[in-house]
């Protein structure tokens, strides 16, 4: 099958891979960077005040980068969520990623079965032999059907 079948996927050899992550304008480590930056900045204001005689500036400083380090962990820590769904070699492997838990369940495509959870704009079920995985976190709901059938296709073709 050619790449140009698929909207979401990308086929490599035998294989078709969906990547589905999330939409983050900043990675991780570029965040560690700007929070450094940015206690570097409020502390040396923040000492600055203290030095001229406020002493209260530089607690609530450091209460505030505390706050704001807080945050940017719970964002850094699902920055890298997403969910890969690959056919290959008789096999359908949905593996999902959620705040660094790591989930992987492995399919056989004659056996699965494909189908939003209720709507079109539902996630997308997918489930065979006692098993289910839901799917389309990443993906706008709007655009999840249109996932749901290329999935669909490519495993019937399989």
């Amino acid at each position: 099958m050619s790449n140009s079948v698929f909207r979401f996927a990308t086929v490599s050899g035998q294989g078709i891979h969906w990547f589905l992550r999330r939409n983050c304008s900043v990675t991780p480590s570029q965040l560690g960077w700007l929070y450094a930056s940015l206690c570097l900045v409020s502390l040396a204001i923040a000492t600055g005040f203290w030095l001229h005689g406020a002493p209260l500036v530089l607690p609530f400083a450091w209460l505030e980068l505390a706050a704001v380090g807080i945050a940017f962990l719970v964002y850094a820590r699902h920055a890298t969520d997403g969910e890969m769904i690959e056919l290959q070699a008789g096999r359908l492997i949905v593996e999902l990623e959620n705040g660094g838990r790591h989930e992987r369940t492995e399919f056989l495509p004659h056996q699965v079965r494909i189908e939003p959870e209720v709507s079109d704009r539902s996630l997308i079920e997918v489930s065979g032999q006692g098993r289910s995985v839901k799917v389309g976190r990443y993906v706008r709901p709007e655009l999840r059907a249109a996932l749901a059938r290329e999935i669909r296709m490519a495993v019937r073709n399989a």
